[in-house]
C-alpha cells in the first residue's frame, strides 16, 4: 500500500520559503503523532511488534524476582547443609527449578526481543518505502515555480538522510517507550510491595531523567536540524561539482573545488561533533545518576538486611532490578535523540509532502477534446514569482497558431521566448488573458491531457542515463522500432547511430556526457517528434546544429510536421524565416509581426536583426546590435 500524505495545513508551493519556515517551526509532537500514525497504519504488524516488546519487558521483570528467590534458597540450603550433610534436600530441587525458571525467563525473553526488532525494523522499513515513493511523487507534481527556487542537492538530502531519520522512529522511539513503560510501572509495582522505601529511592532517577531528557531533546532537535541544512548545503555542492567536472577541469578549479567542498565539510563535521557532545553528555549524565541511585539502593538496603527488614534475595532482587534498568536508562539518551532526529527529519519531509502544486488538475478539470490543435493565445500577460509585478515578462501577447501553420518567434534575449513555450505546456500558468488548444482554456483541462497534446523541444536537452532506443522513445515508450528509427532519421540523427557498435542499444553516459551539444540535440528533436502530439514547440531547439544540418532536418521533418501546428523559437533566423507568421517580441511584447518578406520590408527591428545576421549590409546599426 503506498503512503498518500495527508494533513490539515496544506501550503500552495507557490509560498516556497514560507511553506519552508512553516515545516520547521511545527510542533515536535504533531510531526511525532504523524509519523507514529503512519505506523499504526500497519495493525498486525505493530500489534505483534508491542506485544512481543510487552512480552520481553515482562519476561525480564522475571530475571530479578528470580534472582532473589535462588538467593534465598541457596543461604537456605547453605545454613541445611551446615546443619546436616545428607541427600541433596527440597531445597537443592526448588533451587533447580529456580534455575530452570530463570533459563526459560532468559530464552523468552529473547525469543520476544528478537520479534519485536524484526517487526520494528520492518514497519520502519514500509515507511520509508511508501516515504521515498510520496516523495517523489510530489517531486513530480510540485511546479517549476517551486522547483526553481529549491536546490536538488537538498531535496536529494531529504529523500535519503531524512527519510531514513523518520524511519528509525518505530524502533527507537515507539517501541522502546512501551518496554521502557513496562519495565519501571512493572518493576515499581513489584518493588513497592517488597520495601516503599528503597522503592523510592530505585526509581527516584526516572524523573530526573526525565527532566534531563527533556531539555537534551530541546538542544539535540536544533542540532539535529543544522546538521541536516549542512548534509543538504554538503549535497548540493558535490552535485554540482560532479555536473560541471569538465568545467572545473578546464579552468584548473580542483583546488579551489576541493578548498570549498573542505570548508562545508568542516561544517558539517562541526556541527556534528556538538551533537554528538551534547548525546553523550546527556547520556553520561543520566548514566551518572544511575549509578547514585544504585549506590543508595545498595546502601540503604544493605542495613535493611543487617536489621532484618528484607532479606538477602529482596536486596538481590532490587540489585537485579537496577541492572535490568542499566540499559533501559542508557537508552533513555538515545530515544530522546531519536525525537529529536524524527521531529526535524519528519518536519523537513512533512514541509515538502504538505504543499499543494498551484499547478494542478481544478475540481472541474477534463481531457481536452479531440482535435486539430489550434492554439490560440488571447491577450496573455505572466510575470515570474518573486519578480517586479511593474515589469511582466510576457504582457498582451495575442496570436493564433493551426495546423499545418508554423509560428515563429524571435527578439533578444530576456524578451520571453522560452516563457510563451513553458507556458503552452502549462509549466506555469497564465496571469491574465487565456491560452486555448482547440478552444478549450488549459487551465480548465487536466494537465496530463494538455501535456500529451503539446511536446516541447528545449535547447537544453536532457538525457537519462539510458540506451538511446529509450532516450528517443522517452515520450512515447511503446513505440516500435521502426518508428524510432524514422524520427531519429529526421533529425539527421540515423546514421551516425548506425555506426555505433551497439546502434540503437547504445548507452548514453550521465546527461549524456558521451554525446557531442549538436547529437544532443538532435536527439531531443527526434524525441519530440515521435509522439502524436497535435503541437510541436521547438525551443531554440537547433541552436547547436549546424547551419547544412539544420536545414536537412527542415526539410525531413516536414512531411511529419505537415497536421501539426509547430512553434519554433530561434535566435538564428534560418530556423524560422520560412515561417508562416513570425512574432518579434521585445520586452515581453509583440513589437512586430507577419511573414519574412513582410517584416524585411518593414526595415525596422526584424530586418536590423536579419542584415546583421546574413551581412547584406556593412557595418549594423547601434539598434541592430540592441536588437541582436
Amino acid at each position: 500500500m503506498v503512503f498518500a500524505p495527508s494533513a490539515p495545513d496544506k501550503r500552495l508551493d507557490i509560498l516556497g520559503d514560507a511553506g519552508e519556515s512553516a515545516g520547521r517551526s511545527r510542533m515536535n509532537a504533531a510531526v511525532l503523532m504523524r509519523i507514529t500514525r503512519m505506523a499504526f497504519r500497519h495493525r498486525a504488524r505493530m500489534a505483534v511488534a508491542i506485544l512481543a516488546t510487552v512480552l520481553a519487558a515482562v519476561f525480564q521483570l522475571f530475571v530479578p524476582q528470580l534472582l532473589g528467590r535462588a538467593v534465598d534458597q541457596a543461604q537456605g540450603l547453605i545454613g541445611q547443609a551446615g546443619a546436616q550433610a545428607v541427600e541433596p534436600s527440597v531445597a537443592e530441587a526448588a533451587l533447580l527449578t529456580t534455575a530452570l525458571l530463570l533459563l526459560s525467563a532468559s530464552v523468552l525473553r529473547g525469543l520476544a526481543t528478537m520479534m519485536q526488532n524484526y517487526q520494528g525494523e520492518a514497519v520502519g522499513q514500509i515507511i520509508a518505502y511508501e516515504l521515498r515513493l510520496a516523495f517523489y511523487r510530489q517531486l513530480q507534481c510540485l511546479s517549476a515555480s517551486w522547483r526553481d527556487r529549491v536546490h536538488s542537492g537538498d531535496l536529494i538530502t531529504r529523500g535519503m538522510l531524512d527519510v531514513e531519520g523518520v524511519r528509525l522512529w518505530v524502533s527507537t522511539g515507539v517501541l522502546r517507550m512501551v518496554l521502557l513503560s513496562v519495565l519501571i510501572g512493572g518493576g515499581a509495582v513489584i518493588l513497592f510491595q517488597i520495601d516503599a522505601l528503597l522503592a523510592a529511592i530505585a526509581l527516584s532517577m526516572v524523573p530526573i531523567i526525565g527532566v534531563r531528557a527533556s531539555v537534551a531533546r530541546l538542544k539535540l532537535r536544533e542540532a539535529w536540524l543544522a546538521l541536516q541544512e549542512e548534509m543538504s548545503l554538503l549535497t548540493r555542492v558535490m552535485e554540482e561539482n560532479l555536473a560541471g567536472i569538465r568545467v572545473v577541469r578546464a579552468f584548473a578549479a580542483s583546488a579551489y573545488e576541493m578548498s570549498r567542498f573542505d570548508r562545508i565539510s568542516e561544517r558539517a563535521r562541526q556541527v556534528s561533533a556538538r551533537r554528538i557532545a551534547l548525546f553523550v553528555s546527556s547520556t553520561t549524565q543520566m548514566t551518572f545518576i544511575y549509578f547514585i541511585v544504585m549506590g543508595l539502593v545498595l546502601w540503604v538496603g544493605g542495613q535493611k538486611v543487617l536489621d532484618g527488614a528484607i532479606t538477602l534475595g529482596q536486596l538481590t532482587e532490587f540489585l537485579g532490578f537496577m541492572l535490568i534498568l542499566q540499559m533501559p536508562v542508557r537508552q533513555i539518551g538515545w530515544m530522546v535523540n531519536s525525537i529529536a532526529r524524527a521531529s526535524t527529519c519528519g518536519g523537513r519531509l512533512f514541509a515538502v509532502l504538505d504543499l499543494v502544486p498551484s499547478i494542478a488538475d481544478g475540481p472541474d478539470a477534463r481531457p481536452l477534446p479531440p482535435g486539430k490543435g489550434v492554439l490560440r493565445f488571447q491577450n496573455v500577460s505572466f510575470t515570474y514569482k518573486g519578480r517586479r509585478q511593474d515589469r511582466p515578462t510576457l504582457s498582451g501577447i495575442d496570436f493564433e497558431a493551426k495546423p499545418g501553420t508554423m509560428i515563429g518567434i524571435v527578439g533578444p534575449p530576456g524578451s520571453g521566448k522560452s516563457t510563451i513555450a513553458s507556458l503552452i505546456g502549462r509549466t506555469y500558468d497564465v496571469d491574465s488573458g487565456a491560452i486555448t488548444i482547440d478552444g478549450m482554456d488549459i487551465r480548465q483541462a487536466t494537465v496530463a491531457s494538455v501535456r500529451e497534446a503539446v511536446a516541447v523541444v528545449q535547447q537544453q536537452s536532457f538525457l537519462f542515463t539510458a540506451s538511446l532506443e529509450h532516450n528517443i522513445a522517452y515520450g512515447a515508450p511503446w513505440s516500435d522500432r521502426a518508428n524510432i528509427e524514422r524520427s531519429a532519421g529526421a533529425s539527421q540523427l540515423h546514421d551516425y547511430i548506425n555506426r555505433l557498435p551497439g546502434d540503437y542499444r547504445t548507452l548514453v553516459g550521465e546527461r549524456g556526457v558521451s554525446l557531442s551539444g549538436g547529437q544532443k540535440q538532435r536527439l531531443a528533436i527526434a524525441r519530440g517528434i515521435l509522439p502524436d502530439s497535435r503541437i510541436i514547440v521547438f525551443d531554440d531547439a537547433t541552436a547547436a546544429v549546424d547551419a547544412v544540418t539544420e536545414q536537412r532536418i527542415r526539410q525531413a521533418i516536414a512531411s511529419a510536421m505537415a497536421d501539426r501546428t509547430v512553434i519554433v523559437i530561434a535566435h538564428r533566423l534560418t530556423s524560422l524565416m520560412h515561417a508562416d507568421e513570425i512574432l518579434f517580441l521585445e520586452e515581453g511584447r509583440i513589437v512586430e509581426r507577419g511573414s519574412h518578406a513582410v517584416l524585411v520590408a518593414l526595415n525596422g527591428r526584424y530586418a536590423d536583426l536579419y542584415r546583421l545576421q546574413t551581412r547584406e549590409a556593412g557595418r549594423p546599426a547601434p539598434d541592430a546590435e540592441a536588437a541582436s
